[in-house]
């Protein structure tokens, strides 16, 4: 953005790890008349948006849409299946595990983290050791983040059921898919999880406001004796009004128009073409970084996640004021950061409607940032960037 402009002058380069960029069709789905949500028009989006969602989190169960961000759905997961005093295993994987940890213990669970230095994904060895030691079967559930959103980070879900069965638990497996969801592979049933958590603001490419709970058969029988107490996000209302295609409450009904339109386009690209595309743009932002010299925060190369790389800044650079420079002058957004590391790190989201020159675009910018900040790099990291992504789509290497 030019110095003393009266306006920003073109697009604004939104690179945090969502809210993602909304596409055009999206909003143009959104921008219609409110139609009756008690009418039978509305009864025929409804049911087209709860089979559509099942095809995205890969389940023939049930999936509840709430009028919430995920958050909500965070607590809808927990509520609707533990008692007070229930005991939940959680991971440190970062910020927003230790935010659903801190919303256990709030509602009346008792949480206990597997600690971690937040440069990790969650570990199954970790989680079927501790399974192990609980002989009397306290603990009810685990809970882990596919993707944790602040350290970019994607955890091997499947590997962490093979644990749970392995340990001999009936813990119930609940898994945050926010930051994941329709940008790589998920696949709730394959996987045995019980509560899937998912949010409309990132892979589905809606604006915040929307968030979901894939439920297993395991986790409906759990619901039944719950002891927690719950309204807005009771399942049985839920599951009841959504039979005739309605909601227990007015429901976000212009949220519905959008989703429709968005597993749409998810499925014209084709959900396998989605996961590469979202694998490719993450390979070719950490070939940038690593062409930069910078550390990329996530030190396990087989968890790297496809959706937001975090990236360290040397010693004595103030993550959070280059962020605001980049800001001013190059009008690109970047992802805050948490923790022991704040200040630190940034993030760059690289999820939803977004291609290969998008993320040059955005690369490019985030080189002139470092340098005008005067972070010590090397030169070259957009250009390899470049190189790659040319590569990938038949270009010379």
């Amino acid at each position: 953005m030019a110095q003393n402009s009266s306006r920003p002058v073109g697009r604004h380069f939104l690179h945090i790890p969502g809210p993602t960029p909304v596409p055009d069709r999206v909003l143009r789905a959104m921008d219609t008349p409110i139609i009756d949500h008690r009418g039978p028009e509305f009864a025929r989006l409804t049911k087209k948006c709860l089979e559509g969602i099942k095809t995205i989190f890969k389940t023939t169960n049930p999936v509840i849409i709430y009028t919430a961000t995920g958050t909500g759905a965070w607590e809808a997961a927990l509520t609707n299946t533990m008692s007070p005093g229930d005991k939940v295993l959680m991971v440190e994987t970062g910020q927003f595990a230790t935010l659903w940890k801190k919303m256990a213990e709030r509602i009346g669970l008792q949480a206990e983290f597997i600690a971690s230095d937040w440069r990790n994904g969650a570990d199954p060895k970790a989680i079927e050791a501790r399974l192990r030691e609980d002989k009397n079967k306290e603990i009810k559930a685990v809970c882990v983040l596919h993707n944790e959103t602040s350290t970019g980070a994607l955890t091997p879900i499947a590997e962490i059921r093979k644990a749970i069965d392995a340990a001999g638990h009936p813990a119930l497996f609940m898994v945050d898919t926010i930051s994941s969801l329709a940008s790589t592979d998920y696949r709730h049933d394959e996987w045995g999880v019980d509560v899937s958590v998912g949010g409309a603001q990132k892979g589905l490419m809606l604006p915040p406001g929307m968030s979901f709970n894939a439920i297993s058969d395991k986790a409906l029988s759990a619901n039944k004796t719950s002891k927690l107490p719950k309204s807005f996000f009771a399942w049985d209302d839920m599951l009841n009004m959504n039979k005739v295609g309605f909601f227990p409450y007015t429901p976000a009904t212009q949220m519905l128009q959008g989703l429709a339109v968005g597993i749409e386009m998810l499925h014209e690209e084709g959900l396998d073409n989605v996961f590469a595309r979202h694998a490719r743009l993450g390979e070719a932002t950490r070939r940038a970084a690593k062409a930069w010299g910078l550390e990329n925060l996530n030190k396990n190369a087989s968890q790297y996640s496809p959706t937001i790389t975090a990236i360290l800044l040397p010693e004595g650079h103030d993550a959070d004021k280059f962020r605001a420079q980049a800001l001013e002058t190059f009008n690109i957004s970047y992802g805050a950061s948490f923790g022991q590391y704040a200040g630190k790190y940034f993030r760059i989201g690289h999820l939803g409607d977004i291609n290969d020159a998008m993320l040059i675009g955005a690369l490019g910018a985030t080189e002139m940032a470092l340098q005008l900040a005067g972070v010590p790099i090397k030169k070259g990291g957009a250009q390899a960037a470049i190189d790659y992504l040319a590569a990938a789509h038949g270009g010379a290497k």
